[in-house]
């Protein structure tokens, strides 16, 4: 039996086969899956409806399961129709999660072009579709080393 609280056997399955410098992406609901897939990423879609499941709740799973040495988000916009002027709420959850792992709760910052690259990229081994409906609420980690 398994005693982490990751059960899903297709993201073991992905985690299992990835390595250190391996990317995650756990991505929101408005997140463009089928256009900004990197070549080698397997796509799981949990986005059962509007909110369920969110982006938190596979972040926490992920924490018990794998080593998290970087984490990265999309940063907002600050001009146009979804320009924010502070970083939006989700960040502080993320970081909060996040404090305990090789990152220490440090989020980098990619701008929308460049988060977008990177979460395509060659490196990247699962994508999880969520249905988090809050905006910027993309967290793409690297996977660390087993201490």
């Amino acid at each position: 039996m398994l005693k982490s609280s990751l059960l899903h056997p297709q993201i073991l399955q992905a985690l299992g086969s990835a390595g250190h410098g391996g990317k995650v992406l756990i991505s929101d609901a408005n997140y463009p899956h089928s256009t900004q897939r990197g070549p080698n990423a397997q796509v799981v879609f949990l986005n059962l409806a509007p909110g369920v499941v969110g982006c938190i709740d596979v972040l926490k799973a992920l924490c018990t399961a794998i080593p998290i040495e970087a984490a990265a988000v999309m940063a907002p916009l600050k001009t146009g129709p979804y320009a924010m002027s502070r970083d939006p709420d989700i960040f502080a959850e993320f970081s909060a999660l996040l404090k305990n792992t090789d990152c220490h709760g440090e989020l980098s910052r990619l701008d929308r072009v460049d988060f977008y690259e990177a979460g395509r990229g060659p490196d990247v081994c699962l994508t999880i579709a969520t249905g988090e409906q809050r905006i910027y609420a993309n967290l793409l980690l690297t996977i660390g080393v087993v201490k």
